[in-house]
């Protein structure tokens, strides 16, 4: 490999960033339209982010137990598996089931893993007391042995369902406002990091 290459051009540097958002839940008369909703609202504002919605509800996988998936489940794959690799970054909206995260989330995840490395992956999550944040706990570690960078900043609703009137709007977004800029901002940070440093050396190489 050339080591010499050029970095990428100020002009791609300056690019916006290609963000994933994976919605995790999947179940009948969920919330998590509102928070995405929300979410999006705000990366909408963002000038160095590209948004691209994984509502997994929306997919129908297979359960991943091989990574040599059979003609059924490439087609399905098909479907995601490229949003995922053209993503420069993450950021997983979750709810909080039985102190963990939803299985189709576990399974999108399983399904994949070049897709994932060299990339940032930050969380916004929801729930009842403790606003989803287990759920990020356990995320943390399966996105670490995939090799993203996590990041530290969070987005969580504590008894979400009590935040929102019904238009989905936030009764008072001050605060949480502002840690969405500060996880979006460092998301950015580090998405452009890497996609330098990539761009110099292929990641792995």
């Amino acid at each position: 490999m050339d080591l010499t290459a050029a970095p990428s051009s100020p002009a791609a540097s300056a690019a916006p960033l290609k963000v994933a958002v994976l919605l995790a839940s999947n179940r009948e008369g969920r919330f998590a339209p509102v928070v995405s909703d929300w979410f999006l609202s705000r990366t909408a504002g963002h000038s160095g982010i590209e948004t691209d919605l994984v509502d997994l509800a929306e997919l129908d996988l297979p359960i991943a137990h091989s990574y040599r998936p059979d003609a059924e489940a490439r087609a399905r794959l098909a479907a995601v598996s490229p949003r995922l690799a053209a993503a420069e970054a993450f950021v997983v909206i979750t709810p909080e089931y039985n102190h963990s995260y939803p299985a189709p989330l576990k399974n999108l995840i399983d399904w994949h893993h070049t897709e994932w490395q060299a990339k940032p992956v930050a969380f916004v999550s929801y729930g009842g007391i403790s606003g989803g944040l287990r759920a990020v706990e356990h995320l943390r570690q399966v996105f670490a042995e995939l090799h993203t960078v996590g990041i530290r900043e969070t987005v969580s609703f504590h008894n979400a369902g009590a935040l929102f009137d019904e238009q989905g709007r936030h009764k008072d977004p001050s605060g949480c406002e502002a840690a969405a800029k500060t996880l979006l901002d460092q998301l950015v940070w580090w998405g452009r990091a890497l996609r330098d440093a990539k761009a110099v050396r292929p990641y792995g190489s």
